[in-house]
Parts: structure tokens; C-alpha cells; sequence
């Protein structure tokens, strides 16, 4: 069997940059129609520009029936009309407004048995996230939509019970962007839940201008910040609501994407947080049920200038192979999405324009986002999934365009190289990206991408090229830990002695699930000397000259 997620670790510095072999020819095919997706998000557009209509999006990778292959989730929105109330049922129930759960076939296909698992879901959609959360083998599924959140029980036999009230999840508001990890390290899978902005359909003001541009959707500075969501798992099918408890609830924000790392190397998960048009977060874990939000202190909370930009979405992951975890933000278009490097020492640097990640972005609107090697060489490169936010930007500032190209950025001598004109045709098209997950879809050892738009088509893209490279994929299995695995520390030592870190994560991009297996791109090298792995629980577990090529299940010993 072969598999892969996307934790894999470049070895090139911006500090120290050794030099880079020139690149395997390595393209992104579009196969959704060979995949037999026919999906369609709708957005339901109305001339009243709910802001809702704009954030729609969100895709996850999951391996729903456990046979290695990972399923695909889509997420939908619901009918909407003008003059729409704030108590009035989002209705959900026309096919056409449905979430979808595609199961994957094996032979590049896949089959919509959404009816069947019985998770067409209710409300308007925004994301998903994947966990766990009861350590019982299968994967369960979490929605976020405007209004509410439903938890997914996965009963493995293909089909979900929906266990929001049975769990005490308990949500209001506006969610986005979630994510399960063990921010206690007792075994069990926790719960952060992103809030957007204080918004309902009665604070829907009219944004834009009656005469030129006409109507637009509203800037999130026309409303007020929220606290976010974290729920503690207690072990017997139930969470509690800590989000005060914890400090999570203490720090407002407008968060659309979330990431977990080990920021500072203290043995527990923190939470970097993007944020719209406001301070980025760092919630840095104390260790006892408490969090400090340390974004300022630490230098991830604005740009080098001092400046908010619009953080969609994000990931947490070691760059530069040095080992410490850092941190990549999208942004909107004027301005630039942002590099912060960790530098050891509980700062970070704004490695955005050094890296030269700035230039390559200076147009563009970011949501969906990776940190991967695409080609397995062993250095870490950059996807986007691009489009404006509104509508008819056009029409108010002609140099930018709503629909927008996807963007490959290739690690090249501690650079950022785009690539996207030699990465297929696929590059060329413009589309309203949102959410974007990224895995091993046909287990032939590269990383595929799924992008999901607004109101539109989601793509699924084949990666052809990249397993010309050696490279291995870890399928973590905890006993102690969660059974997932996530946040587990993973140092892999090659033949040449290269060193490479990953971290193990189902949560990052926008409003979208990963897949939760754990990747190396390994190049050229001969072999592998061995594998540490620093589980959740606090054991280390060493592999010794593992086979490349190859998925390794990893069980927690």
C-alpha cells in the first residue's frame, strides 16, 4: 500500500541556504471529471450581499471506512433570500445545497454516497475537520457552518450519527475554520473552533457605492470581533466548553484559519490563528488548561511595518529544516501573505520579502493553503489557492480580478520560485478558490490536491511526476496518545545524514481537513538510518533503516 499526508520538511535555510538540484518535471493534471466529482458548491447569491455568500468553501480528506485510501468531504452552503431574518431556518434540504462524501475507489474514482452515510448535514456551510475523538479507529467528521457546528459520528460501517448534542458542543455565531488536537496530551483529541466576526443577517449594512461598483460585500472592519471556541475532551463521548476557562474566549478575534505546532519545544501543541484585517494569534499552551495569546510579543501579530492584513488561511510547519515549526498566512490581494520564521528563541522573524514570497503575491487573495514538498525532494514548497473576495472588484480597482490562478512556489536555495507556468495547464485556469486539502488521493507517493470554490466547481488535481523521487509515508497509530497520532513530533535522519521534522496534523488551509498521514520527500538519498518519533504521551519510538517507497503503519509502543 502506499500513502502520504503533507508534514514533510525542507532542509534549505533563508538563513543559510545550501544549493538546490534543478527541478524533476512535476505537474498538476485536472482529473475531476475522470474522478467522477460532480460536485457544485452554491453559495446562493443574493443582491443584499450577505457576507456569508462570499465565505463559503471547505473540503477534508478522510478516511472514513479505514482501507488507507483517503475519502473525499465537501462542504455546501443553503438557499438564502433577500431580506433574510435572523431566526429564520437556513434551508438546506434541495440536493443541490447538500454537503457531499465521496468514497474513493481505488482506481482514480469516486463514488457520492452521501445518502448513505447520512451526512447532507443542515445550515449554511463553511468547513470541515477531521478527528478521532473517541480513539475508536475510525475518523469522525466535524462541520462548521454560520449558526451552529454539527460533530459527525463515524459508527464504522459507512455511516455517521449526527452527536453535536449529545457531545454538549454547544456553538453560536459564525464558524469557520476548526481543528482536533490533544492540548492536554491525556490521549484524547480536543477541539478549537474558529469565530469570524459578530455578524447576523440584521447587521448585513449596505457596503459599497449606489452609483459607481454598485453594492459589495462588507469589509470585516464593519464589525465587531469574537472569542473562539475550545472544547475540552472528557473521555466518555462528551466535551466541556473552556473557552473562558482556557483564556481562548478572553482574546476576540475575526479568525478564519487555525494551525497547531509546538511553537516554543515544550512538549505541547500551541495555536497560531489567522485573523482578518486584525492581529494575528499565538496562543502559546501553558500546560495547565490555560493558554497566552502571545502574537505581538512574539512578532507574528502584524506585518515588518506594524500592519494588520486580511489572514485567511494558514499553516504551521518547519520550513527551513532547522526543526522549529513556522508559520504561513495568506492574505489580500495589495497586500502580501506572510512568512514568519521561528527563530528559536520565542520570536519569529517576517521572512516574507527575503524569501521572496512577497513578490509572488502581491496581487493575489489567498485562502487555501499548504506547506509540502510537491516534487519529494526534501525542501518544502508553497501551493495557493487564490481568488478577491469580492465579486466586482473590477469594477472599483481594474488591476485586480475576482477569479485568480492557483500558485505553486518551489524551495529553491532558500527561495521561493513560482513555478506555476511549468506546472500544468491547470495554472492557467482563474478560479473563486476557498478551501483547498491536500494528500496522497491514489497512494502512488506524491501529495494531490482538492480546491474547492465559491459557488462553483471543486477540482480534483492529480500530481504526476512527484514519486519519481524517493520518499516514505508514516500511517501513525497511537495506543497512549490519541489513536490519530496528531501532534506527534517526527525527526527523520537519512542516509546523507540530512535531518527533517514534521509534525503530525490534520488542520490547516482554510476551512479545510488534511490528510492526517505523515510525508517525506526524500530526493535522491539511498536510504533512510532511521525515524524518531516523540508521541503525545511523551514516548519515543525509533524506526531503524525503514524501506523508502513504502507506507509504514506506526503503532505507539
Amino acid at each position: 500500500m502506499v500513502t502520504l499526508t503533507l508534514l514533510s520538511v525542507a532542509v534549505s535555510s533563508l538563513h543559510l541556504a545550501p544549493v538546490q538540484a534543478s527541478a524533476k518535471a512535476v505537474t498538476y493534471t485536472d482529473v475531476t471529471e475522470a474522478s467522477s466529482i460532480k460536485f457544485r458548491n452554491s453559495n446562493s447569491p443574493t443582491p443584499d450581499k450577505y457576507l456569508i455568500e462570499s465565505m463559503t468553501g471547505g473540503v477534508a480528506l478522510i478516511d472514513y471506512d479505514g482501507d488507507g485510501w483517503p475519502d473525499m468531504f465537501l462542504v455546501n452552503g443553503a438557499k438564502l433570500h433577500s431580506g433574510q431574518k435572523d431566526n429564520e431556518p437556513l434551508d438546506k434540504s434541495a440536493p443541490e445545497y447538500w454537503n457531499r462524501l465521496y468514497h474513493n475507489n481505488h482506481d482514480g474514482t469516486f463514488t457520492d454516497v452521501t445518502e448513505k452515510a447520512g451526512v447532507r448535514g443542515s445550515g449554511y456551510g463553511m468547513g470541515a475537520a477531521i478527528g478521532d475523538f473517541d480513539n475508536d479507529g475510525f475518523d469522525d467528521l466535524l462541520v462548521t457552518n454560520y449558526g451552529s457546528v454539527i460533530l459527525y459520528h463515524n459508527n464504522g460501517n459507512g455511516t455517521f450519527t449526527d452527536v453535536t448534542q449529545k457531545t454538549g458542543l454547544k456553538t453560536e455565531g459564525w464558524m469557520s475554520s476548526a481543528g482536533f488536537f490533544d492540548y492536554d496530551n491525556d490521549g484524547k483529541l480536543d477541539l478549537f473552533i474558529c469565530r469570524y466576526l459578530d455578524w447576523g443577517f440584521s447587521k448585513n449594512i449596505y457596503c459599497g457605492s449606489r452609483v459607481e461598483g454598485g453594492r459589495s460585500y462588507c469589509h470585516p472592519d464593519n464589525f465587531k470581533p469574537i472569542g473562539s471556541y475550545l472544547f475540552h475532551n472528557n473521555g466518555d463521548g462528551t466535551f466541556s466548553d473552556v473557552s473562558a476557562r482556557s483564556r481562548i474566549a478572553a482574546t476576540p478575534g475575526k479568525s478564519l484559519g487555525v494551525a497547531f505546532a509546538d511553537f516554543n519545544g515544550d512538549g505541547r501543541l500551541d495555536i497560531s490563528v489567522a485573523n482578518d484585517s486584525f492581529q494575528q494569534f499565538l496562543f502559546l499552551n501553558n500546560g495547565d488548561g490555560t493558554f497566552t495569546e502571545n502574537g505581538l510579543t512574539a512578532g507574528v501579530g502584524y506585518t515588518d511595518e506594524g500592519k494588520v492584513f486580511a489572514g485567511m488561511g494558514t499553516d504551521a510547519a518547519d520550513v527551513d529544516g532547522d526543526g522549529k515549526p513556522d508559520i504561513v498566512t495568506t492574505a489580500l490581494s495589495n497586500e502580501t501573505y506572510a512568512y514568519f520564521h521561528n527563530n528559536g528563541d520565542g520570536t519569529f522573524s517576517y521572512d516574507t520579502n527575503i524569501s521572496r514570497l512577497g513578490e509572488a503575491t502581491r496581487l493575489l487573495g489567498g485562502w487555501g493553503v499548504r506547506i509540502f514538498d510537491y516534487d519529494n525532494d526534501g525542501w518544502k514548497d508553497l501551493f495557493f489557492a487564490n481568488s478577491h473576495v469580492m465579486d466586482n472588484i473590477h469594477k472599483t480597482q481594474p488591476h485586480l480580478e475576482y477569479l485568480q490562478p492557483l500558485l505553486l512556489l518551489r524551495q529553491v536555495s532558500g527561495r521561493f520560485v513560482n513555478v506555476s507556468a511549468q506546472a500544468g495547464k491547470v495554472f492557467a485556469e482563474k478560479w473563486a478558490s476557498r478551501g483547498a486539502a491536500f494528500g496522497d488521493l491514489d497512494n502512488d507517493g506524491d501529495i494531490d490536491v482538492v480546491v474547492a470554490t465559491c459557488g462553483g466547481p471543486a477540482y480534483v488535481l492529480r500530481n504526476d511526476g512527484g514519486s519519481e523521487n524517493n520518499w516514505i509515508t508514516l500511517d501513525l497509530r497511537g495506543t497512549k496518545s490519541n489513536r490519530d497520532g496528531i501532534g506527534a513530533r517526527v525527526k527523520l535522519t537519512a542516509e546523507s545524514g540530512r535531518l527533517q521534522y514534521a509534525t503530525a496534523t490534520t488542520t490547516a488551509s482554510y476551512q479545510s481537513g488534511q490528510d492526517r498521514r505523515v510525508f517525506f520527500g526524500l530526493g535522491g538519498e539511498k536510504g533512510i538510518r532511521e525515524i524518531e518519533i516523540n508521541w503525545p504521551s511523551g514516548t519515543k519510538q525509533v524506526l531503524t533503516r525503514p524501506e523508502m517507497r513504502t507506507i509504514v503503519t506506526v503503532t505507539e509502543k
